[in-house]
């Protein structure tokens, strides 16, 4: 299939090493992280494509870990929590890259009196990262972005600013979720798979950027410009696409 930014992806093969966003990808956004709602059905998906795998499925995402675990209740796989900065591998070891706790307080203790002028802008404090979101006042985003961005440079360190949709984000600098599937293809079992990234946010080109360099599929869900090289329209389309794989057919080239 010839490639490009708005070409259908290629049938799955249960031999791939899949990394999956979460959010708006394997499930619907809603209003606020926590406003969000896990089916069976996804559970039962994720689970079966795991063990038909080999164990080469993890979930790479902008939430924190304990979030995720909460999340997905019994449902034990790879995880990488705050855009690669936290990551549980498949042995189910932890590994962390953590955040200067003195600018995180900075900035945080920054934010109280803004939050309180503004009661759509909402504050999530994932313990190496804050996202201030305003899913609920989009009219701020502007504002949000700027504020955000004086804060990091006042305190100085190491942070960068990470955007998604409606939210922007204060992390450590150099870790992404590019890095974080580099680390799982370092090990067992994703070694030596051809490999699989699908998200719909601007955190996700980082994912998308590391696997085109390693000529995997890179799959952007939604419209808006990206450097994947495919596209699929929404959840339901990435579940349906997920599940080919487990129908056991031949593997594309």
């Amino acid at each position: 299939m010839k490639r490009g930014r708005h070409h259908l992806p290629p049938a799955p093969c249960k031999e791939w090493a899949f990394f999956l966003d979460v959010d708006g990808t394997l499930l619907e956004i809603a209003d606020t992280p926590s406003a969000v709602r896990v089916d069976t059905t996804l559970l039962d998906l994720v689970g079966r494509l795991h063990a038909a795998s080999g164990g080469a499925v993890a979930l790479v995402s902008g939430r924190s870990l304990s979030d995720l675990e909460e999340l997905l209740g019994m449902l034990r796989l790879p995880m990488a929590g705050q855009h690669g900065l936290e990551r549980r591998d498949s042995a189910g070891r932890l590994w962390i890259h953590a955040a200067p706790p003195e600018a995180k307080c900075a900035i945080k203790d920054g934010l109280v009196s803004v939050l309180a002028r503004h009661p759509g802008l909402l504050l999530e404090d994932k313990g190496l990262t804050l996202a201030l979101h305003y899913r609920q006042a989009p009219h701020l985003a502007a504002y949000a972005h700027r504020l955000m961005a004086r804060l990091m440079e006042d305190v100085g360190g190491e942070l960068e600013i990470q955007k998604g949709k409606r939210v922007v984000e204060i992390k450590p600098a150099g870790i992404d979720k590019g890095t974080a599937v580099a680390e799982y293809l370092a090990e067992s079992p994703f070694r030596g798979r051809h490999p699989v990234f699908i998200g719909d946010d601007l955190n996700d080109e980082h994912g998308f950027a590391e696997v085109n360099r390693l000529d995997g599929v890179s799959i952007k869900v939604g419209s808006g410009k990206s450097c994947a090289r495919y596209r699929l329209t929404g959840v339901a389309a990435v579940r349906h696409w997920l599940a080919d794989a487990l129908k056991g057919t031949q593997c594309a080239t």
